[in-house]
């Protein structure tokens, strides 16, 4: 099974992140594509802009945002299954996104999901 990591846009790109996949909607700013050093930019995993300003990144949305980010994820099965295939193809698959924090951010619920999806089709 693939090794799913999430890192920071702004931390130094690595041969140890394997597949880099940015996962946010927007381009991180002051982020040159070069220092991104992405294999791929997938948008449209990103939660919906809704989601997002709903959310703000407020620690005690976290656990309801996580519950309706795993809608929108069961709702977007064209996206997910492109990561899943990503993620069979490649050992080591890194999630890129911009947040500050990194336990409260998308990429987590997102690593958790993907990493769930892989899990029930290995069993």
């Amino acid at each position: 099974m693939s090794d799913i990591l999430v890192k920071r846009a702004y931390e130094p790109a690595s041969a140890d992140d394997g597949y880099r996949v940015l996962v946010d909607r927007l381009w991180p700013r002051g982020v040159t594509k070069e220092r991104a050093a992405l294999d791929e930019w997938l948008k449209d995993i990103a939660p919906s802009p809704a989601l997002r300003t709903w959310w703000g990144h407020d620690p005690e949305r976290m656990t309801e945002f996580t519950t309706r980010y795993d809608v929108e994820l069961d709702e977007n099965a064209a996206a997910v299954q492109h990561l899943l295939d990503v993620a069979r193809v490649h050992d080591v698959v890194t999630l890129v996104y911009a947040a500050h924090d990194p336990t409260i951010n998308h990429a987590v619920v997102l690593q958790r999901f993907i990493q769930e999806r892989l899990a029930d089709a290995r069993s």
